[in-house]
């Protein structure tokens, strides 16, 4: 695959960004990919390793991905593409917000940089618009089945896909004006700008997927009329309900869930909403609450709306720094300090720090007190915190945002009436993607819990096949 020696001859030359202080004036996306001549020299650099862990155990929808590496090295860019839509319905998505475990999975990563496999997935898929190799593709025959898909989201658009592609009809009902659930309200626009999305769907449309929005399942339609008119039902509503924070002080005005705050964003981005009429951050001390990639996205969202001061605090204790172009926890996701380029762009960070109370004037935020932990292994070798004496300290704050994660999908009518139950972590019970519900299916974070957007896919695509063995019986 790819040049035989071209891990030793080539350098790993990645995607670059726009300046810092260009790319916070504005939404847009500021990741620039490396020229189609440097682009074939990066895929010369995956070897042939025998085992592809990249492949094998890197990534969660499997991409064949040193086949793809070797045909962007001898410029055969349509056959990449070819093998590239064979596994992924949605890899200008990936390509974009994905943290590419496959290149830590990479065999060069032993003991070296790894291949620029992200990085080449999206160049394939975005010349493939440009040359106009992705069309619609409409399935070949009827089968006459009715599928209803409940969320829009990665989970539910790849099943969608992937139903109406094998002859059934299908129509995606979603609670918000417009399709793509957290890819549309929730991933901000400069790691994901809509119009990338908005391509997807037309395609989608084209090959006779029906998508109703503003349509509250459940609720506006109940779950009697969805069996009654279909078939089927895969629910794939994401695990929508978040991680709270119980201490004195919750209650005070200022203080927000992540998810709210970003989808605002999204709307004022897209003409939706006023500056007045959502979360602003301009001329504010901004805190969040949660060290993974949600709190990154307000981290990015609070600069470009023109926070005084940006903080984040993360209750678990600081990772490791690794500066070191290989991976040390090969082929495993290494547990390291990882910088976002939200962080590049002014954040105070800080870890071990767990909230004790707000208080505040009247009905407002004002301060926020803290204090440090320390982190050890109690006699059953779990981990366990306990406050660091005197380490109690405060902060002014005027906006918080809380980004400690999801727990569940949220537990509504629409489960309760339809008779799907709930695991002991609350995700919808399923065994092979079919519920304790007769005709009920469920895919995604709906049935696993949060998690990346490319495992969503994954899971669309595999419960999409198993809807489709139980209707040919």
């Amino acid at each position: 695959m790819g040049k035989a020696t071209g891990f030793l001859d080539f350098e790993r030359h990645g995607v670059t960004y726009c300046p810092v202080e260009e790319r916070v004036t504005h939404y847009r996306e500021f990741t620039l990919l490396q020229p189609a001549d440097e682009l074939a020299r990066q895929g010369g650099r995956c070897m042939d390793c025998g085992i592809p862990y990249c492949h094998t155990s890197g990534c969660p929808v499997y991409n064949l991905i040193p086949e793809w590496n070797d045909l962007v090295w001898r410029n055969r860019w349509r056959e990449a593409w070819e093998r590239l839509e064979l596994t992924n319905n949605l890899p200008e998505i990936t390509g974009r917000i994905c943290p590419a475990p496959c290149e830590t999975s990479c065999t060069c990563a032993i003991n070296g940089p790894a291949v620029t496999i992200k990085q080449i997935e999206l160049a394939i898929i975005e010349r493939a618009f440009a040359e106009g190799w992705v069309v619609p593709r409409p399935p070949a025959f009827e089968t006459g089945k009715r599928i209803a898909v409940i969320g829009s989201g990665p989970a539910g658009l790849a099943a969608a896909q992937q139903l109406r592609r094998m002859g059934h009809r299908v129509t995606v009902f979603e609670k918000a004006d417009r399709i793509g659930g957290i890819l549309r309200y929730g991933i901000p626009d400069f790691k994901l700008e809509k119009q990338v999305l908005d391509r997807r769907i037309e395609q989608m449309q084209a090959e006779g997927v029906t998508f109703e929005t503003n349509v509250s399942a459940g609720e506006d339609l109940s779950a009697r009329y969805i069996r009654r008119m279909f078939d089927v039902v895969l629910l794939t509503m994401g695990a929508g309900a978040p991680r709270d924070l119980q201490v004195p002080g919750r209650g005070l005005e200022g203080i927000h869930f992540a998810m709210p705050y970003l989808t605002q964003s999204n709307r004022y981005v897209a003409g939706l909403a006023k500056k007045e009429e959502i979360l602003w951050a301009q001329n504010k001390t901004v805190l969040v609450i949660g060290g993974g990639d949600t709190g990154a996205d307000c981290v990015g969202t609070a600069n470009r709306q023109g926070a005084k001061n940006v903080y984040q605090f993360e209750i678990m204790p600081r990772p490791r720094e690794w500066n070191e172009p290989w991976n040390p926890e090969w082929p495993a996701w290494p547990q390291i300090l990882r910088t976002s380029s939200s962080h590049e762009e002014g954040c105070e960070r800080d870890f071990s720090i767990v909230t004790r109370q707000f208080t505040g004037r009247d009905v407002r935020v004002e301060q926020g007190h803290f204090a440090r932990v320390e982190w050890f292994k109690n006699a059953r070798s779990r981990m366990e915190m306990r406050e660091v004496p005197g380490s109690e300290f405060s902060l002014n704050v005027d906006l918080v945002l809380l980004a400690m994660g999801f727990l569940h999908v949220e537990h509504s009518k629409l489960l309760e009436d339809l008779g799907a139950e709930v695991d002991d972590r609350g995700n919808v019970h399923c065994v092979d993607y079919a519920t304790t519900a007769p005709g009920v299916y469920a895919a995604g974070d709906a049935g696993i819990g949060a998690s990346l957007v490319v495992r969503a896919i994954w899971h669309g695509r595999k419960a999409a096949e198993a809807i489709d063995a139980g209707l040919k019986g």
